[in-house]
C-alpha cells in the first residue's frame, strides 16, 4: 500500500480513512466493531469522527460515536492509528449543533471545552488531526487559530484542519497563521464526488500550492452513486438516509435530500453505473477511487453501516483507474454540469 502523508505534517495516512458518522444511529456498536476491525485488518489506518456524531445528530446521542471509536482503539496499539476528530461548528452558521445547548462557537471557550471532551470519550492522550467541522462566521479566525494554537503545543493535538470551508477561508486563516505564526491548517474535509466536482473550481488549485490535503467525505454523494435510488421503485422507498430526509418534517434534512437526489443526480448516476459495469467495476468501487485519483487528496473517508458493506470501498485501496475510464466520467459532468447544483 502507497501511503500519503497529510499537508506538511508527518501523519502517515492509508489512502482510504474510515469515517465513524454511522456508528450509534445506522448500526450498533457491536457492527461498528465489525466495521473498524475490518478496515483496519485491510490496513486502514486513519478514522475520522466528531464530537456531534453519530449523523443525524441528537443531543441524546452527540458524543456517543467517539465513545465507542475510542473504546475499540484500547484493542489496538495508540500509535497504529492516526485519529481525526472535530469541534462542533458555530451555532451562527447552517446548523445549530444539538450539543452545549446549541450555543458553540469556534472561540477559545468551545475549543477547549471539546477537545477535553473528545480526549475524554476517546480515551486517550492525544488527538493526531483536529478539525473545525465548519467555520465561525462571528468569531475572529484570529481567536480560533490561536486557541487551536495552544493545544497544539501542549501536546493535546498534532495537527490542525479545516472542514466544510472556502477558498476565502482557507486563504485567511492560511495568511493568518503564517504572520501571526500560529499552527496551519493542514487539511480540507470538504464534500467531494463525482456527483460534486466543485472543490476543483478553486479549491482544488489552493490545495496544490499551499500544499494543503484534501480529506473527501462522501465519495458517493451519501450513498447516490450506489446506484440503490435508481433501482428501487421510487428515491423515497430505497434504504438510505436521504430517503428518510426525503419524508423529514425537518426542513434542512428535505433541502439536502434534494440537493444529492434530483432529476440531474440521478441521470448522472445511471451514466456512471453503465461506466462502472464496462469497466468491471462495482459502483462504489468506482466511485472511491476517482475521489482519490487527485495529487492533493491524502485520504477519502468511506463509510459503512455494515462490515460487509465495506468490501467495495476497500476495493478502491489500491486501484488506478484507467485513462479511458476517467475521460468516460469526464464525459458524463460535461454533458450534466454540477448536478448537485
Amino acid at each position: 500500500m502507497q501511503h500519503r502523508y497529510i499537508g506538511k505534517t508527518g501523519l502517515r495516512v492509508s489512502p482510504i480513512c474510515m469515517g465513524t458518522m454511522t456508528f450509534g444511529t445506522q448500526c450498533d456498536k457491536k457492527e461498528a466493531f465489525k466495521i473498524m476491525d475490518k478496515a483496519y485488518d485491510h490496513g486502514v489506518n486513519f478514522y475520522d469522527t466528531a464530537e456531534l456524531y453519530p449523523v443525524p445528530p441528537e443531543a441524546a446521542l452527540a458524543g456517543i460515536t467517539e465513545e465507542w471509536v475510542g473504546e475499540w482503539m484500547q484493542t489496538k496499539p495508540r500509535d497504529s492509528i492516526i485519529l481525526a476528530t472535530k469541534v462542533a461548528g458555530a451555532a451562527s452558521g447552517w446548523f445549530v449543533p444539538p450539543i452545549r445547548h446549541g450555543l458553540t462557537a469556534i472561540d477559545r471557550f468551545h475549543i477547549e471545552k471539546a477537545v477535553e471532551g473528545s480526549l475524554k470519550k476517546l480515551n486517550t492522550e492525544y488527538i493526531d488531526l483536529y478539525q473545525m467541522h465548519w467555520p465561525d462566521t462571528i468569531v475572529p479566525i484570529e481567536e480560533s487559530l490561536e486557541a487551536f494554537d495552544r493545544l497544539v503545543k501542549a501536546g493535546k493535538v498534532r495537527y490542525i484542519g479545516t472542514s466544510n470551508d472556502t477558498a476565502y477561508g482557507t486563504s485567511k486563516a492560511l495568511m493568518t497563521s503564517k504572520y501571526e505564526k500560529y499552527a496551519r491548517f493542514e487539511s480540507i474535509q470538504n464534500n467531494f464526488s463525482l456527483l460534486n466536482r466543485r472543490f476543483l473550481d478553486e479549491l482544488g488549485t489552493l490545495c496544490k500550492e499551499e500544499n494543503i490535503s484534501l480529506l473527501p467525505y462522501s465519495p458517493l454523494a451519501g450513498g447516490v452513486l450506489s446506484g440503490k435510488y435508481n433501482q428501487a421503485m421510487s428515491p423515497e422507498q430505497a434504504k438510505g438516509r436521504f430517503a428518510d430526509y426525503l419524508n423529514s418534517s425537518n426542513t434542512r434534512q428535505r433541502a439536502m435530500a434534494q440537493r444529492f437526489m434530483n432529476d440531474r443526480t440521478l441521470l448522472s448516476t445511471q451514466k456512471y453505473l453503465q461506466i462502472a459495469a464496462e469497466a468491471g467495476l462495482h459502483p462504489v468501487t468506482l466511485a472511491t477511487a476517482w475521489s482519490k485519483q487527485f495529487d492533493f487528496v491524502a485520504s477519502t473517508i468511506i463509510g459503512a453501516t455494515s462490515a460487509e458493506q465495506l468490501d467495495a470501498s476497500l476495493a478502491a485501496m489500491n486501484l488506478k483507474l484507467s485513462d479511458e475510464v476517467l475521460s468516460a466520467c469526464d464525459k458524463v459532468h460535461e454533458e450534466i454540469l454540477y448536478p448537485m447544483g
